[in-house]
């Protein structure tokens, strides 16, 4: 066998007439933070739970190390769950939550201390381990549903939105110890989120799925810069990117009331046939102020809205008869009803065919 830890092969799940997942395939290398992301009801927690065991699959098969486990027990399978609620046994210690599996798998006093001390040592809970739950925050909380997950010592880890339930600022912190913990472990982690700072900041790659079926598997920068189809385009990025539907001809991009060479676009494929097309721009590709001379293009807009982020401020505009955001510097002197200055730089901007909406 190769070197992937999780094989998926032709996944197809049903409840009833509905499909859920669709064909499903996916290769996950040894060692790898595959990201599971999509908005909700896309089957990224449905995919998580099948290769969990926890549901059964219509059709297809699962890999764990070169083993079928298709229709093996989740605790056959070789992995360790995190869920978004932290099903903890209130009546135990943090100690006894930790060493509760291990106990029942008989494994010997000195081994379960030794596992239990090390996982405290790794999520900084050692001075938590004589509390019961119901004396812990939400995010020490979630650290000890992650060390009940460590100590079985597993190939996988599978997490289940784990942070959704924190505020944003522990939110953050504990996304830093998560990427830490998995560059100590190394283990296969594959983690599910609707959140995609989450998924961008975690993930050695990111499966974006929709409707049951993965829209593009890629790393993090290569889904920011060159998202596969239109869909992918506007999921990631916050704010979205802005949509222009115009033509191609020639080689320019023509839309009302303004034209732009794609001469420095790299085209997925040889260059396309002329047609409807449409023009996808990051708001934080738009040149302002002292660059707005570097861009391909340079036009006016009239700023409609202004939002004061601090670090920078996202000005709401109109180009081509399409909504147009774009991101000025947080010092930057400007209020509704200005015309600003922007430049759009073709090299960084992304073409979709209208029918296929995939990227050209």
């Amino acid at each position: 066998m190769s070197n992937h830890s999780v094989e998926i092969r032709n996944l197809d799940l049903s409840f009833g007439a509905v499909n859920v997942l669709k064909d499903l395939n996916l290769d996950i290398h040894e060692g790898e933070f595959l990201v599971l992301l999509g908005s909700s009801g896309c089957g990224k927690s449905t995919l998580l739970n099948c290769i969990a065991g926890l549901l059964d699959v219509t059709d297809g098969q699962i890999f764990i190390k070169g083993k079928n486990v298709t229709w093996a027990e989740p605790s056959e399978r070789g992995i360790g769950m995190v869920f978004q609620s932290y099903a903890l046994y209130p009546q135990m210690t943090v100690e006894g939550n930790l060493s509760f599996g291990l106990k029942n798998a008989r494994l010997p006093k000195d081994e379960i201390a030794k596992r239990v001390a090390r996982a405290a040592e790794i999520l900084q809970i050692e001075p938590l381990l004589k509390r019961k739950p119901g004396a812990l925050s939400g995010g020490q909380r979630q650290r000890v549903a992650i060390g009940r997950a460590l100590v079985r010592d597993v190939d996988v880890f599978l997490f289940d939105e784990p942070l959704s339930n924190l505020d944003a600022k522990l939110r953050a912190d504990l996304r830093v110890e998560l990427k830490r913990l998995h560059d100590q472990l190394k283990n296969t982690m594959i983690y599910v989120t609707h959140d995609q700072v989450e998924a961008m900041t975690l993930a050695d790659r990111i499966a974006i799925m929709k409707g049951g079926q993965v829209m593009q598997l890629d790393s993090p920068a290569n889904i920011y810069n060159k998202p596969r189809n239109k869909y992918v385009a506007g999921f990631i990025g916050s704010p979205a990117m802005n949509f222009i539907e115009g033509e191609l001809a020639g080689g320019v991009f023509k839309a009302e009331g303004f034209e732009a060479s794609l001469a420095e676009y790299d085209w997925a494929t040889s260059a396309p046939a002329d047609g409807p097309v449409t023009l996808g721009l990051r708001p934080e590709h738009i040149l302002t102020e002292d660059q707005v001379d570097s861009g391909t293009l340079r036009t006016q807009v009239l700023a409609d809205l202004v939002e004061p982020m601090g670090a920078d401020t996202l000005v709401w505009s109109n180009l081509a008869g399409h909504p147009f955001r774009f991101r000025m510097d947080g010092q930057a002197v400007v209020k509704a009803g200005d015309m600003v200055p922007v430049g759009i730089d073709m090299s960084r901007a992304s073409v979709f065919d209208v029918a296929s909406e995939l990227r050209l």
